[in-house]
C-alpha cells in the first residue's frame, strides 16, 4: 500500500509519477524500496487517468442525507446504538473507498 500512497501523493502534488520520484518519496518515508515493485507500479499507472478514476469511484460519493421523517425515530434510540451505527457506517465507507482505490491499479 505504501507504493500506492506514494503514487497518490505525487499525483496530488502535481508531480510526474515515475520511478525516480516514487523512489524518492518512499525513501523519504523510510521505506526499503523494491525497484521491481516501483517499475511495476509506474508501468501499470502509465495508461491510467487517475483524476478520471477518482471522479468515477462510487466509494467517494457523498452519502444521501437522512429523510426528515426518520428524525423522531433516531431520537428514540439510545446514544450508544447511534454511535455504534455511525462507526459501522464509517468502516463500511472506508472499506468501499479501499475497494475503489484498488480498482485504480487493477
Amino acid at each position: 500500500m505504501e507504493y500506492i500512497y506514494a503514487a497518490m501523493l505525487l499525483h496530488k502534488a502535481g508531480k510526474q509519477i515515475n520511478e525516480e520520484n516514487l523512489t524518492q518519496v518512499l525513501t523519504a518515508a523510510g521505506i526499503n524500496v523494491d525497484a521491481v515493485r516501483v517499475k511495476a507500479l509506474v508501468a501499470s499507472l502509465a495508461e491510467v487517468n487517475i483524476d478520471e478514476v477518482i471522479k468515477s469511484a462510487p466509494a467517494l460519493m457523498v452519502a444521501p442525507a437522512a429523510a426528515p421523517a426518520a428524525a423522531p425515530a433516531a431520537e428514540a434510540k439510545p446514544k450508544e446504538e447511534e454511535k455504534k451505527k455511525k462507526e459501522e457506517e464509517e468502516k463500511a465507507r472506508e472499506e468501499a473507498a479501499l475497494e475503489g482505490l484498488g480498482a485504480l491499479f487493477g
